[in-house]
């Protein structure tokens, strides 16, 4: 065997032995991910613009999750703002019960800001499809 096959060998099982716990931990999360998935159906998790009426807008908790400017430049009235990237770190601001709806423009990052939610236990976390375009254009209530 030459030496640098040797050399590389060695590196590749230094790596291996290193990285076991790293590759358990993501084999854990990754069967996490797939159990919630399993269980989750095409509608759960979401709402649109036209199921919200005067009772959802008055019972929900809006979070806008779009940068500081969008948010700064209009949001739906008394939405608090966190931005999709940092949901995970501040869970604790969440309501623990009654619907808490996230939104960005158009739903994709409030998409990934409510999967994570879900996925760490607060599954009264929906996310606004089509967003807050979508919520100026078809909402069935507007205050």
């Amino acid at each position: 065997m030459g030496m640098r096959l040797k050399l590389a060998r060695s590196a590749l099982l230094g790596w291996l032995a290193l990285s076991a716990p790293v590759l358990a931990e993501d084999t854990a999360v990754a069967e996490a991910v797939q159990g919630y998935m399993d269980f989750a159906t095409y509608e759960q998790g979401i709402i649109l613009p036209q199921q919200i009426d005067a009772e959802v807008f008055a019972a929900a908790t809006f979070i806008d999750t779009r940068d500081a400017a969008q948010f700064a430049q209009g949001h739906i009235a008394g939405a608090r703002h966190i931005e999709w990237r940092e949901v995970p770190a501040r869970l604790g601001e969440l309501p623990q019960s009654g619907m808490v709806i996230f939104y960005c423009n158009t739903g994709s990052l409030s998409a990934q800001a409510t999967f994570a939610a879900r996925l760490l236990g607060h599954e009264n976390v929906l996310v606004l499809q089509s967003g807050y375009t979508g919520w100026q254009e078809t909402a069935a209530y507007k205050p």
